[in-house]
């Protein structure tokens, strides 16, 4: 269940709270690398694309699915690269995780352990009981 106080400007893009029961899977960074940890993408979409991928992928393996994911902390490397292409962010994560716009914090960060990598994003998720 999604959470908005009251009062409070409605959410872009993200919830402010989100109550869940279930079990409660915690997804380590993933960054824009494909399941053999190669860089198809060398540009902050595709690279944003493929992390979400990841994320789900490791969701689905648990027996859940995009929606079960309740929270997103995203790590980039340039805000002003993100900034300048929110509008293809947008685009790019209704295009892996659908309309589902959980908790998320986002940070800006000097750099990420994998030289190539322009984005980390962990997730958490909440699997429903019996899954």
């Amino acid at each position: 269940m999604i959470i908005h106080p009251e009062g409070w400007k409605p959410a872009k893009g993200y919830a402010n709270g989100v109550v869940a029961e279930g079990k409660v899977l915690f997804v380590g960074g993933q960054i824009g690398w494909n399941a053999q940890q190669v860089f198809e993408a060398h540009d902050f979409i595709g690279q944003m694309k493929q992390a979400l991928r990841n994320i789900v992928d490791v969701v689905v393996a648990a027996g859940g699915t995009a929606e079960n994911v309740t929270r997103l902390t995203w790590y980039v490397t340039d805000k002003a690269e993100y900034l300048a292409h929110q509008g293809e962010v947008g685009l790019a994560y209704r295009e892996v995780m659908g309309y589902h716009f959980p908790a998320m914090t986002m940070v800006v960060v000097s750099a990420l352990v994998e030289d190539e990598a322009r984005v980390e994003i962990e997730a958490t998720a909440v699997l429903p009981d019996g899954k």
